[in-house]
């Protein structure tokens, strides 16, 4: 006959139980009997509630889900023929984007014949870049992708607010 250690619904150890009478302690305190570690010799099994546990492994990972930050990657469309105000505009765009967290992708289009002069969409967005510097580090180097030149930015890790000592003690002399 087959044996299993038992657990009870506190965590408390019963000792090893044969099978047919650790089923018949989980019918008569209305649990049910669980393989936890069917590995070990003897196996453990443990007496819980396994709709409730279900219930709360589920509540669980969706608490974790909701705690943490999805990261989107936002989009900006550029044209090689941008004006100057225009690129002002769309570089604060990305700042907003960056400083929620999101990461921005950078697409330059060429329509017609203006893929010829990809020089042009490169010098872009180095200029974008260099404007950003103070908060976004490049993730992609620009790339062409079909008639599009694409580029991804993300946001720079904050630095800690953990002031540094040597700082400190200037300040107080």
């Amino acid at each position: 006959m087959r044996e299993v250690r038992l657990i009870d619904e506190t965590g408390k150890q019963l000792g090893i139980f044969p099978i047919r009478e650790a089923i018949h302690l989980a019918e008569d305190r209305n649990l049910d009997l669980v393989e936890v570690a069917p590995a070990a010799n003897p196996p453990v099994c443990r007496l819980l509630d396994y709709s409730k546990f279900l219930y709360e492994k589920a509540r669980r990972e969706r608490e974790a889900r909701k705690a943490q930050k999805q990261i989107e990657i936002k989009e900006i469309r550029l044209k090689p023929k941008i004006a100057e105000h225009d690129v002002v505009v769309k570089t604060n765009q990305a700042r907003k984007f960056l400083a929620e967290g999101d990461k921005v992708r950078l697409r330059v289009r060429f329509r017609g014949r203006e893929i010829t002069h990809q020089e042009i969409a490169r010098e872009l967005l180095d200029r974008v870049v260099g404007m950003m510097t103070d908060v976004a580090t490049i993730e992609q180097m620009p790339e062409m992708e079909g008639t599009t030149m694409m580029m991804v930015l993300a946001p720079v890790s904050k630095p800690s607010t953990i002031p540094n000592p040597a700082e400190v003690s200037s300040a107080e002399n």
